[in-house]
């Protein structure tokens, strides 16, 4: 099989090179040679690999439409861990070269200081990481990254978004969605303090972006507001003062959670307004109706298009693009992350 040479350019201008050979991927090829990309599921699930190829041919195998448009595709864009190269190329990477790695992402132990339901089936989970010779106490990480825990008595992980800040304390703070059949999930129901777990981190560029004092709007639905409210605590931790929307998407008013939290973060963020959309009631007081419907009403009236940073599900994430690009918003200002389910 042939070997061709892969150059990739980052969001900063920088330029890492790779070989790749025809029977291998991109992001394994990249980790065989020392350059660990971003990713996360590392079979077309996720999404968190997604780059754009500017020049040459490749193959790229089977990805579901929610993940990656077929106008996306059409444009060049790929997920890095299901192609494969043809010739040599070029890519664009939809980051700054400081995410890109040289080593494998450390691993820590951490315990459980709290455990508690914050609302029906969703777990507010805080961890406090071990102090360790290499890297201190310190819980060091950008707003909007997220985390890989270990689930006890297996090999498998599974990834959450920090809800906190970077701090000296070490904690970790996780708000996490149980699922039925969700292999942490289960490990859950019976977790208790003092537990101890192994995570690997920090993890991902969904991180804010530094645009002047642009707006920010941000949307998410159920968890996915977790690592937008990161983003917030930083926002107020720094004293910025862009204008600032959350649009809090939930199926019912019962599966809201952290609204004390928000409330609070107000007094610190008086330019937050707090929207929070809840699909299976019309707009009353302050539960506004469906979250596409009410972002779209915004966009239409918004004096000056924002910033755009959207999480949760592949249909939320999709749909919140596209009603953003409707209403002018120019994609590089359009950030996401997609949470599936795990």
């Amino acid at each position: 099989m042939a070997n061709h040479e892969i150059t990739a350019h980052t969001r900063d201008g920088q330029a890492l090179s790779f070989v790749c050979g025809e029977d291998e991927n991109l992001l394994g090829a990249a980790e065989r040679q020392n350059i660990f990309l971003p990713s996360q599921c590392r079979k077309g699930s996720c999404g968190a690999c997604v780059a754009k190829v500017r020049m040459g041919t490749y193959e790229i195998g089977a990805v579901h439409s929610e993940l990656l448009h077929p106008r996306e595709r059409a444009e060049g864009h790929v997920l890095l861990c299901r192609t494969t190269p043809h010739s040599s190329l070029a890519l664009d990477l939809p980051y700054d070269h400081a995410f890109v790695r040289r080593q494998r992402v450390p691993e820590r132990w951490a315990e459980i200081l709290s455990l508690k339901t914050v609302a029906p089936g969703t777990r507010h989970l805080l961890l406090a990481l071990d102090e360790d010779d290499l890297y201190g106490r310190a819980a060091d990480f950008e707003p909007g990254q997220y985390m890989e825990i270990g689930v006890p008595g297996t090999t498998d992980r599974r990834a959450y978004s920090l809800a906190n800040v970077t701090n000296w304390e070490g904690h970790l703070e996780f708000v996490i969605q149980q699922r039925p059949a969700g292999l942490f999930s289960r490990y859950l129901e019976s977790a208790k303090v003092g537990d101890r777990l192994s995570v690997k981190g920090p993890l991902g560029v969904f991180t804010l972006q530094e645009h002047g004092l642009h707006p920010r709007w941000f949307i998410g639905g159920g968890t996915g507001v977790v690592p937008l409210l990161s983003m917030l605590r930083r926002m107020a931790e720094w004293g910025e003062s862009h204008p600032a929307h959350l649009y809090f998407g939930a199926h019912d008013a019962e599966s809201l959670f952290f609204t004390s939290v928000l409330r609070e973060l107000q007094g610190e963020l008086p330019q937050l307004q707090v929207k929070y959309c809840v699909s299976t009631v019309e707009t009353r007081g302050e539960h506004q109706g469906n979250i596409l419907d009410t972002l779209a009403a915004d966009l239409k009236s918004a004096g000056t298009s924002p910033d755009l940073y959207l999480c949760g599900s592949p249909r939320l994430v999709q749909g919140a693009r596209a009603c953003a690009l409707t209403h002018g918003v120019a994609p590089e200002r359009i950030y996401a992350e997609r949470f599936t389910s795990a």
